[in-house]
């Protein structure tokens, strides 16, 4: 079906409004004139909304809309626009639906038949990569990595080999930790560290992923961070046919150099790009062969 068939004139219109990343000068107008033309916001958090609002004279209604209430909110705001209403809905910094609830809304209206368009304008993973000096014509997004360790492992293995520049996004608090597993996972590459992009603290800090360790292991990270590191360059990688295809083999190998199991069976997992599980059941099935 074509979208002409299938988006109703009769409904309201879903705006995916971008938001400043830190500087409210970059608020663009047309964003600033339809906040205050439409008769309600959904903001990740409307505390954080209201302080942007109320900065340009804005006084129209909000309401909640986040990850923990959005399989009840969205059915009522699909409802509110299909009243004929339409809606801004907002994050709390850059574009919604990137790393928030906002693509669910867009999903939700999109299969109601709602219209639905952007309101451009800021986004930290595009800001952080055109002023990284890595290459641009290719690049992934992977925003925050996984909680748990099993999907680290697993996302970072199917990542090691993309040639395409790497994109993440990462909390002060836990940036260390994830410069380490990156480090282990994808080797020592080109690596830039974006931090309070747009704000008056505004740095990068373009090296390699063990700098990067290095320099925040002596100095506390601050502010929100954007990493974009090096694709894989297939010419440089040293160990890729050292590799045994059976990951028993390569496991029983790093035991043998004095690895502790566990520890091993994970760095086969990130190695040889299969899950730690995948991992257990070969060492398994060659110990009982």
């Amino acid at each position: 079906m074509t979208e002409e068939t299938t988006v109703s004139t009769d409904y309201g219109t879903l705006y995916l409004a971008a938001t400043p990343i830190g500087n409210l000068e970059d608020m663009t107008y047309r964003a600033v004139r339809l906040l205050s033309e439409v008769d309600l916001i959904a903001a990740e958090d409307t505390r954080h909304t209201r302080h942007l609002l109320t900065h340009f004279d804005i006084h129209t209604k909000l309401t909640s809309y986040h990850e923990h209430n959005k399989l009840e909110k969205g059915p009522e705001l699909i409802a509110y626009m299909k009243e004929g209403h339409d809606l801004i809905c907002v994050s709390d910094a850059g574009l919604p639906g990137i790393c928030d609830p906002g693509s669910h809304l867009a999903k939700l209206a999109i299969d109601a038949g709602i219209r639905v368009t952007p309101l451009p304008g800021c986004n930290a993973a595009l800001s952080a990569l055109i002023c990284s000096g890595l290459d641009t014509t290719l690049f992934t997004f992977a925003g925050f990595l996984p909680r748990t360790a099993k999907k680290r492992d697993e996302l970072l293995a199917k990542l090691r080999t993309h040639e395409e520049t790497l994109i993440f996004y990462e909390a002060p608090h836990r940036l260390k930790g994830t410069l380490k597993e990156l480090l282990a996972a994808l080797g020592d590459r080109k690596a830039v560290a974006c931090r309070e992009l747009t704000k008056k603290f505004e740095e990068f800090r373009r090296s390699t992923l063990q700098s990067l360790l290095d320099y925040y292991t002596e100095n506390e990270p601050r502010g929100e961070f954007v990493l974009v590191i090096a694709g894989f360059d297939a010419s440089a990688d040293t160990d890729t046919e050292e590799i045994p295809a059976d990951p028993a083999a390569y496991c029983r190998m790093l035991e043998e150099s004095g690895m502790p199991r566990k520890e091993a069976m994970r760095e086969t997992a990130k190695k040889i790009g299969i899950s730690r599980r995948d991992v257990y059941q070969a060492v398994l099935k060659a110990e009982e062969e």
